[in-house]
């Protein structure tokens, strides 16, 4: 499992999200912008994320830390 393959799918399946991946190959650290996270917690944005990766979590992905943020709460952050 590599950071470009969960970009890619976690883009695919959430459209016009911007995201960063790091990892070591088993333990991987994202950030998600996503307008699809607007007015949802962060429990259920989680979710929408584990959805996407659901086949990757059962074996390749052993950890996924997640930053997920609306575009307008990646705005403040700059």
């Amino acid at each position: 499992m590599n950071e470009s393959y969960i970009k890619d799918k976690i883009e695919k399946g959430l459209s016009g999200s911007k995201v960063t991946v790091t990892g070591d190959g088993t333990h991987f650290e994202a950030i998600i912008i996503s307008q699809e996270f607007d007015g949802k917690n962060t429990l259920q944005r989680h979710k929408m994320i584990y959805s996407i990766l659901q086949e990757e979590m059962k074996e390749a992905i052993h950890a996924l830390s997640m930053k997920t943020l609306t575009i307008d709460e990646s705005n403040e952050l700059k």
